[in-house]
């Protein structure tokens, strides 16, 4: 058969066309049910068993999913895209000191929250950091206005740069996860000791 020259363009548009409503409901609701079967039983579970957490047939999941890999990198994705908007929404706070070391609990908070999910994904051997670049980014861009604002006014060190305030939070999120003994919040403190403005 001859190869058609509209079949690229009609591609495009299909994949710039938004999601249904009924579709986007049914993902989010994979999403939520995988995050909490994930926590609980482990990444092995079986995935009609999200499938019936969630309300929708396996065949649903996998025209979401193509994979269980793919799964837990959307769980993942999710997360960081909400902690980016969180990050944002803090960008015109009236104390730009709270606000940056604020964020930077919720951001270890949240990843105590799902302690059990992220050792779960990181003993599965799941990578995804190819796919989430984009989202990193737009994380770091994020923490990065905070930052600004909260050197501005003096609270934290000027050779700070966003990239070393993620990496650090993320390095103190795996620690945690990994040594429940220490609280997260624990060793955020002298994270953030080690970020503030030092007197002379």
């Amino acid at each position: 058969m001859g190869s058609n020259p509209e079949a690229p363009e009609r591609a495009d548009v299909c994949a710039a066309r938004p999601m249904r409503a009924d579709a986007a409901r049914n993902r989010a609701r994979i999403l939520e049910a995988a995050e909490v079967v994930f926590a609980a039983d482990g990444i092995e579970v079986p995935v009609d068993v999200i499938a019936e957490k969630a309300g929708v047939g396996v065949g649903t999941l996998y025209r979401h999913f193509e994979t269980k890999e793919k799964l837990c990198e959307a769980i993942l994705l999710e997360r960081l895209a909400r902690l980016t908007a969180d990050a944002r929404a803090l960008e015109d706070a009236d104390d730009p000191t709270a606000a940056f070391f604020g964020f930077l609990a919720h951001v270890v908070e949240e990843a105590t929250n799902t302690r059990h999910l992220l050792i779960a994904m990181m003993g599965a051997g799941i990578e995804f950091e190819q796919s989430a670049a984009e989202v990193k980014d737009a994380l770091r861009d994020a923490v990065g206005v905070l930052l600004e604002r909260a050197q501005a006014v003096g609270s934290v060190r000027t050779d700070v740069t966003p990239a070393t305030v993620v990496s650090l939070v993320g390095a103190t999120c795996q620690a945690a996860a990994h040594a429940p003994a220490t609280p997260g919040c624990d060793l955020l403190a002298i994270v953030c000791d080690g970020l503030r403005t030092q007197p002379a």
